[in-house]
């Protein structure tokens, strides 16, 4: 049992994070946010896939004009990425924005800062303060120490100007491609502060490399207790990253949504086609959002036994498989009719 780090909790739309709440899911859009037909069809796709926090970036005053409508349309709670530019987030703020990600430090006059400040505070925005390896400010970029030291001195930099303001729903992410940057960065910050922690590999990659960098990351730190809401950030569908996501969460233990789909790693026992089965097995079963265990093992002999803490199961034969329920066989079918069988059994027993 995993013993997660104590954090103030904060509310982002109705989502919390921090405390004892559950660690959450998020994503971000990778379309124009000006179009917000497509923003949307791309927000409900993510919600369905289990999306509990979708980001949009807001370059300009049109697409923080379209944030009303997507505010207002959205199934999730939306964050409006922000640069530089404060006139975006007081915009956003009266749009319905439910979350931001702004640095305090990055937007100019104080008195930016404080209207900034002031209208999330009344409006009951959290803020992200989102700290990346690749763009630090000048004076933490000269310091002669490690990459991770100079992340974590300029999150505590905006955490003292939010503090100073008497702001404290605050989130933090302290992201870099380099893996072990970014889970030093989050140990060191874990240390000083109680405010809850948004985790990603940044730029981690296409969906192989991604994921394995990502797991890594993520999955380092979530086991050590670390790590309140997360972001698998990946080149590829942001479905995938909600999925990823999941995945790294349900392997931990932390969440238990959908399904936990496990498969063997083939051997020269195997008389099926083990590695075209598991994937449609898998294909099959991606939207069953029942917490159970489903187990593709290569061969009668073990497989049953081995994943015999699998609520269900195919073991490969010869032109044929056997379905099987925690360990013991329920029916002998034909190759073809594997996973329809399979189906059949689980929505019998879910219906």
């Amino acid at each position: 049992m995993i013993k997660r780090r104590k954090t103030k909790q904060i509310l982002l739309g109705n989502v919390k994070i921090g405390g004892d709440a559950p660690i959450s899911v998020q994503s971000m859009c990778n379309t124009d946010t000006r179009d917000v037909n497509k923003s949307m069809e791309q927000i409900h796709k993510l919600a369905s896939a289990g999306c509990e926090i979708v980001r949009l970036a807001v370059l300009n005053k049109d697409a923080a004009a379209a944030i009303k409508d997507i505010t207002a349309k959205s199934p999730i709670p939306i964050v409006a990425d922000i640069h530089f530019d404060y006139r975006l987030a007081l915009t956003c703020i009266e749009n319905g924005i439910h979350g931001l990600r702004i640095n305090p430090g990055n937007i100019g006059k104080k008195e930016h800062t404080v209207k900034v400040v002031e209208a999330a505070k009344s409006h009951e925005i959290p803020i992200r303060i989102g700290i990346n390896a690749g763009s630090l400010e000048k004076e933490f970029e000269k310091l002669d120490i490690p990459l991770y030291e100079k992340m974590v001195l300029s999150a505590l930099r905006h955490v003292e100007i939010l503090e100073d303001l008497n702001f404290y729903d605050t989130k933090i992410s302290l992201k870099s491609s380099d893996v072990m940057t970014t889970i030093e960065a989050y140990k060191l910050i874990s240390q000083k502060v109680d405010y809850p922690l948004h985790l990603g590999v940044t730029e981690a990659g296409t969906l192989k490399s991604g994921l394995i960098k990502s797991s890594i990351g993520l999955g380092t730190l979530l086991s050590q207790g670390i790590g309140d809401t997360i972001r698998v950030s990946l080149t590829e569908n942001p479905v995938e990253e909600v999925e990823a996501g999941y995945g790294i969460l349900k392997a931990l233990g932390l969440r238990k949504r959908g399904v936990n789909f496990i498969s063997c790693p083939t051997c020269g026992r195997t008389q099926i086609d083990l590695i075209g089965l598991a994937k449609k097995v898998e294909d099959r079963f991606k939207n069953f959002d029942k917490p159970i265990t489903i187990a593709v093992m290569g061969c009668p002999v073990n497989g049953p036994g081995e994943a015999k803490h699998a609520d269900y199961g195919i073991a490969g034969a010869i032109n044929e498989g056997y379905i099987f329920k925690k360990g013991e066989i329920i029916a002998r079918v034909p190759e073809e009719d594997l996973i329809n069988s399979l189906e059949n059994i689980i929505m019998e027993t879910y219906k």
